[in-house]
Order: C-alpha cells, then sequence, then structure tokens
C-alpha cells in the first residue's frame, strides 16, 4: 500500500517537511516546535507564539538597554523567565505530553529541559546570544559559547550556571554515581537533533500510553527528520502492525531487515513477519 504524496499530507506535516529541509542553521527551532504541536493542536496559531517570544526577547531588551556583555544578558535573561515569569521545571508530571509542546510551555510557563531549553534559546537569540543545545545524558542544557569562554546554564533548574562539578553531581543524581563526567558530554547539538529528541520524548510517552495512533504520527516524522533511520523505520512498522495496517507493516519490517541486517533483533523482527504474514493469510 503506497502512501500519499506529500500534497495529501496534513498543511502542518508539509509546513514541517519544508521547515526540515532547510540547511541545518536556517531551520527555525521555535516554529519547527510549535508546528509539531499543531498535530495536536490544529487551530494552534503558530505566529501569535512566535510574536509571544519577540515579546519576551523585547522585554529583556528594554531592561538591559544596549548592554551585550554576555555575562549580563545571561543574568538579565534568567531573572526575566524563571523569577519574573514563572518558568520552571515540571518535575510532579514530567512525562504529561503538554510539557513537550512548546503552545503549552509558553502557556503554563513549565516544561522538561529540552522545551525549556529551547524557549531560553530562542529569547536568548534575539538577544543577540550564541546559544546551543547541549544534550547531555539524561539532561538536556543550554551553552553560550562566545569567542573566549563557554557557559553551561540549566533551564529545567531555573537558569542555574553550571560547573563541571555540578554536571558530576547531576549525572550521579540521574545514574547513581556510575557515570563520570566528560567534557564530551558538553558537546553542543543541532537544531534537526533537537527536534528529533523533542520527538523523541513524545515518541516514549505516547508509547507507554499505548496510543498507537500518535505514536505512528510521531514517527513519521522523525523519518522527515532522519530519513534513513533504520530504527524508525522499524517502529513505523510495528505501530502499523499494532494498528492492523498489515500491508504496510510488512513493508516497513521488510525494509528494517535490508537496512539493519546485523541488528541485534533481526530474528524478533522476522519472528513478528512471520505472524503477520499468517494472520493476513488466514484473513483471505
Amino acid at each position: 500500500m503506497s502512501r500519499p504524496p506529500a500534497d495529501r499530507l496534513p498543511p502542518c506535516r508539509q509546513r514541517f517537511t519544508r521547515l526540515v529541509s532547510r540547511p541545518e542553521t536556517a531551520i527555525d527551532l521555535a516554529e519547527a516546535a510549535l508546528v509539531i504541536a499543531q498535530e495536536e493542536y490544529p487551530e494552534l496559531e503558530v505566529a501569535r507564539y512566535l510574536s509571544c517570544l519577540d515579546g519576551m526577547g523585547a522585554d529583556v531588551r528594554t531592561r538591559v538597554g544596549s548592554v551585550e556583555d554576555p555575562h549580563r544578558l545571561i543574568v538579565a535573561l534568567g531573572d526575566y523567565l524563571f523569577r519574573e515569569q514563572g518558568f520552571h521545571g515540571n518535575s510532579d508530571d514530567y512525562y504529561d505530553p503538554r510539557n513537550s509542546f512548546l503552545n503549552d510551555v509558553l502557556d503554563r510557563r513549565t516544561g522538561i529541559p529540552i522545551t525549556l531549553s529551547a524557549v531560553y534559546m530562542e529569547v536568548g537569540r534575539r538577544l543577540g546570544l550564541c546559544l546551543h543545545g547541549v544534550g547531555m545524558p539524561g539532561h538536556f542544557l543550554v551553552k553560550y559559547v562566545g569567542p573566549d569562554e563557554e557557559i553551561v546554564i540549566d533551564p529545567f533548574n531555573g537558569g542555574a550556571l553550571l560547573s563541571h562539578a555540578d554536571c558530576q553531581r547531576m549525572l550521579d543524581r540521574s545514574y547513581q554515581g556510575k557515570v563520570a563526567f566528560e567534557p564530551r558530554f558538553l558537546t553542543t547539538v543541532g537544531t534537526r537533533q533537537i527536534l528529533s529528541r523533542m520527538l523523541n520524548n513524545l515518541k516514549a510517552i505516547y508509547f507507554k500510553k499505548q496510543d498507537f495512533a500518535k505514536a505512528l504520527s510521531v514517527v513519521e516524522r522523525l523519518l522527515i527528520v532522519e530519513p534513513g533511520s533504520a530504527t524508525e523505520v522499524r517502529d513505523r512498522g510495528l505501530l502499523l502492525s499494532q494498528l492492523k495496517r498489515f500491508p504496510e507493516a510488512t513493508a516497513d519490517l521488510e525494509r528494517y531487515l535490508k537496512l539493519a541486517p546485523g541488528a541485534e533483533d533481526v530474528q524478533v523482527i522476522s519472528d513478528h513477519l512471520r505472524s503477520i504474514r499468517q494472520r493476513v493469510a488466514s484473513m483471505n
């Protein structure tokens, strides 16, 4: 069974495809994140939330005037977002899907590390700060990268500035002291990687809830960001199988076996394929 052509996809899916098809540095993180949320909220007005971010940037600029010193801008940005506007990490209901939708984060002033980092980076970008995402194991961070220094920031914890020792303590909490900090953990990631991580968070939530239709929509967008991902092809096949779309499931799982012939789960997927074929045969 063939998939619908691009021009028959929902408008938000078409827009997302156009956004992530741009060169890495030309992808607008806030716009792409809001378009991700549009599949959950079809009436979402992307322009309104982009204007909200513009307004936040203007508010901070009004407070600091013509200051360009990154230290002062980072302090002012943290005071504005976390003290004045009340943005905070949602520790009480971390896996609420609303924490992964940028519009909800802006409306509710709460989110998870990656979405709060997106807010921080996008408002900071409007101030001229050179900010990047950092996919440290277990916890997403932000890093200011200047000509002579780097500053690591934790938007989930009130915009705290982190030393390497602070990062080690964070790893200790997540991994019970089994992971030693390494400077490479603070390597910056690009916009596509940030979007993939946002989508993977949603995917995990929907898998856990067994909401296979929504999980499928997330995997389809992951495959727009990462077209050659064998893992996402496999997961799409498994989700299509759960939704009883067996011809499409068969095509994806067969493709996965060709893309990843040495994968550890080859036998499991082969058995699953055999089960699908037997089920289809029994229906005919």
